[in-house]
């Protein structure tokens, strides 16, 4: 008997409502069945249903809107931005930083971006370099790989500011959720590269993310590394 199915009945309508999510059956911003409608289709009393919704819900998978229905979260980059980007000036307040694509290509995957992307050896990847800017001034730089087979297509212009953050890319264009983020921080001297990117000396100080985003059935779908320009900017997170 697998887990799932010894999982309690709430957990296994939660886990089919997320499948159903994920391959698109309902769209972001879109509204999902009635309750009534939906305990129906999966066989279940709308207490369990409720019950299973608010876990999505606590996730931010759904939003339900009193007197109105339940809806697939859409992605702002407001959202994004207060989700998923931990960086604020030394001051403590919030940034929103602009960014630019200064190289996109697919190719086999490296190593390192095959083991983090749970990928097999040959498989491609889309990687993509930019640059984060705070008040015009370049502040982050980072690179991105992507599974090919789960952005088919996928394509950005270089070199001019992007309207969206990444992540409402990724839904909007790709049907992909990014619903955590795992992260690994260290402090190290500049390579040589990034530095030039930032405008620094190499070897300078800067704060290193390896980031692994999942998206709702929990698979690695980005790996983003980032360097951090700390003269002006910090990590900031809240912890419970």
């Amino acid at each position: 008997m697998t887990t799932l199915a010894r999982a309690p009945l709430y957990a296994r309508a939660e886990q089919e409502l997320r499948a159903r999510i994920a391959a698109g059956e309902w769209k972001p911003g879109e509204a999902l069945p009635t309750e009534a409608a939906l305990s129906a289709q999966l066989g279940i009393s709308q207490g369990t249903l409720r019950r299973a919704l608010g876990v999505l819900e606590a996730q931010r998978l759904i939003e339900r809107r009193q007197g109105i229905g339940t809806y697939v979260t859409e992605a702002t980059s407001e959202r994004a931005l207060f989700h998923f980007f931990r960086a604020e000036a030394l001051d403590g307040g919030r940034i929103t930083p602009t960014s630019q694509l200064h190289r996109l290509e697919t190719a086999p995957a490296r190593p390192e971006e095959a083991c983090a992307l749970s990928l097999p050896q040959g498989a491609l990847v889309h990687r993509l370099a930019r640059q984060r800017f705070v008040a015009g001034q370049a502040a982050i730089a980072e690179e991105i790989a992507l599974p090919e087979a789960l952005f088919p297509g996928f394509h950005l212009p270089l070199g001019v500011e992007l309207t969206d953050e990444l992540y409402v890319h990724y839904q909007r264009h790709h049907g992909i959720t990014v619903m955590r983020v795992a992260e690994k921080l260290s402090a190290i001297g500049a390579p040589e590269s990034i530095a030039g990117l930032l405008g620094l000396a190499p070897g300078a100080p800067v704060m290193h993310i390896a980031r692994i985003a999942f998206d709702v059935m929990d698979r690695p779908v980005e790996r983003r590394l980032s360097w951090i320009e700390t003269r002006a900017l910090r990590y900031a997170i809240e912890l419970r």
